[in-house]
């Protein structure tokens, strides 16, 4: 695997920290494709990851977003008891625990979740404030008069 050294960029810059974060946790994260999942744009201000949670129970599911990542785990909690005593021939369900970690842009908010047929669906909006968003300035006309700043 190859690295890059990122740290020119980072000397000139400030505020960046959740940046320079990120790309070293993508840098070390190794995936191992368990639960598969989907993310698909809805709307240039909508997004849904759609995930294959089968065998969880809603439950056993949890959603957290903590600075801009959202984490979904699962979590079975099995009778052992209960498991001992099942006999498989073949066992290609896996009902083992997972945590996956979803870096969100600024402005993303999550805005619900759906458990349905074995799916896992989280809504994603793109909630961009007032003052963020495109305006026009009207130009005046006439004589210069001076601007009011605020």
């Amino acid at each position: 695997m190859r690295t890059y050294d990122l740290s020119p960029l980072f000397r000139t810059s400030v505020g960046y920290d959740r940046m320079a974060r990120m790309i070293d946790a993508l840098s070390s994260e190794q995936s191992n494709g368990y639960p598969p999942y989907n993310i698909e744009k809805l709307d240039d201000n909508a997004y849904q990851i759609s995930m294959a949670v089968a065998g969880f129970a809603e439950d056993e599911l949890t959603l957290e977003v903590k600075e801009n990542v959202l984490t979904i785990a699962g979590r079975k909690d099995l009778d052992e008891e209960a498991e001992a005593e099942r006999v498989y021939l073949y066992r290609g369900i896996a009902e083992r625990a997972f945590e996956r970690r979803f870096n969100l842009a600024d402005h993303i908010k999550v805005q619900g979740a759906l458990l349905e047929n074995g799916l896992l669906h989280v809504k994603l909006v793109r909630e961009i404030p007032e003052e963020m968003k495109p305006r026009k300035i009207e130009i005046a006309t006439g004589k210069a008069k001076k601007i009011a700043s605020k």
